[in-house]
């Protein structure tokens, strides 16, 4: 398609047709739309539009039982199995502390729903409720499992129906991010040092007005310092075989996604790294990750280190911690993997 025609719904259906076995996200970017749009086109075949507020879909959420919750951003997808356990919402920030299922998710993002029925070439049922951002951009997609509840499904469906079924889909350009300035060192160095916990690091960056990057690129080797590219896969690696439990975050703006235990069947193919476990997959592209670095962050517990991944946006694709409890320390081993991994070659550095 070319850059000023933008495609017609059926256009876009066609399009699909003639690549059945290309993903979604794939298809899109073909196209040159949004992967909202593509769902869009399919409104009154294999496409519901419904609400999509984040609030009233986890108020909902865990009478469908047991279903695969994904979260993804540009390099990295996460999914779990699972159920939606211990919700509460909020106006800026809601989560969802369960077992299996660990949210954050921010629901001034969440702006369009679908809900989706599509069979399988072996003529199974796939059902699933997906979200997007205003600009057409998945945050969060929910898909059904054997196990799921079928009734609380339709019933989700029937109750947030929306009486706009239309296949156009418009999206509102994202709004530019914050402008960030140049880095005072002493300064950022003397708040990153005064921290007590984890969560206040967003707000210290937002107070100083430096960008996440920028700031663990300044700060000084004592609290960070950059590891090998490829430190992710053999961080998972080192974990599997030492049996470390860890926590895996992913997110985009609208929802953060989490996995606390241990990861035990770790794949590579071709650009991914893959984790294949019984309730939880990760998709990783190795391919997209500019740098890597090993964080330590100051707590009333003592230092919390976690191993962070950029892609040349400088956007965080991945972040891991070891596993641990408020009030306790971190595990040694945890440590002991980060300190082993292989630092970042000088000149590749520069």
């Amino acid at each position: 398609m070319t850059e000023h025609h933008r495609p017609t719904p059926s256009e876009i259906r066609a399009y699909r047709l003639e690549n059945p076995n290309m993903r979604e996200r794939d298809l899109a970017a073909q196209l040159g739309i949004s992967e909202a749009a593509l769902i869009a086109a399919e409104v009154g075949l294999t496409a519901i539009r419904i609400d999509g507020s984040a609030n009233r879909l986890l108020e909902r959420a865990e009478a469908l039982g047991e279903v695969m919750v994904l979260t993804r951003n540009e390099s990295a997808v996460h999914e779990k199995i699972g159920v939606y356990e211990n919700v509460s919402t909020g106006k800026h920030a809601s989560m969802v502390l369960g077992e299996n299922v660990d949210l954050r998710i921010f629901p001034g993002v969440w702006t369009h729903g679908f809900a989706v029925t599509k069979k399988s070439e072996g003529g199974e049922v796939r059902r699933s409720l997906q979200y997007f951002d205003a600009a057409g951009n998945a945050v969060q997609k929910i898909h059904l499992r054997p196990a799921s509840n079928l009734e609380a499904y339709d019933a989700i469906v029937a109750d947030f129906r929306l009486e706009d079924q239309s296949q156009a889909f418009l999206a509102v350009a994202a709004t530019a991010a914050e402008e960030t300035g140049p880095v005072d060192v002493p300064l950022l160095r003397e708040n990153w040092s005064q921290m007590t916990d984890t969560h206040q690091f967003f707000g210290m960056l937002k107070k100083l007005k430096i960008g996440r990057q920028d700031a663990v690129r300044s700060v000084g080797e004592d609290f960070a310092w950059q590891v090998d590219r490829r430190s992710a896969e053999i961080m998972m690696r080192a974990a599997a075989e030492k049996v470390t439990e860890i926590m895996c975050f992913v997110g985009n703006h609208g929802a953060i996604q989490i996995h606390t235990g241990p990861v035990e069947n770790i794949k590579a193919m071709g650009p991914w790294i893959n984790v294949m476990d019984p309730t939880f997959h990760l998709h990783l592209r190795q391919d997209h990750i500019a740098e890597c670095w090993v964080v330590r962050k100051p707590t009333k517990d003592g230092h919390v280190t976690s191993l962070e991944a950029y892609d040349a946006k400088s956007e965080m694709v991945i972040q891991f911690f070891g596993k641990r409890k408020e009030g306790s320390g971190e595990l040694a081993e945890w440590r002991e993997i980060l300190d082993a991994l292989p630092r970042a070659d000088a000149s590749a550095a520069a």
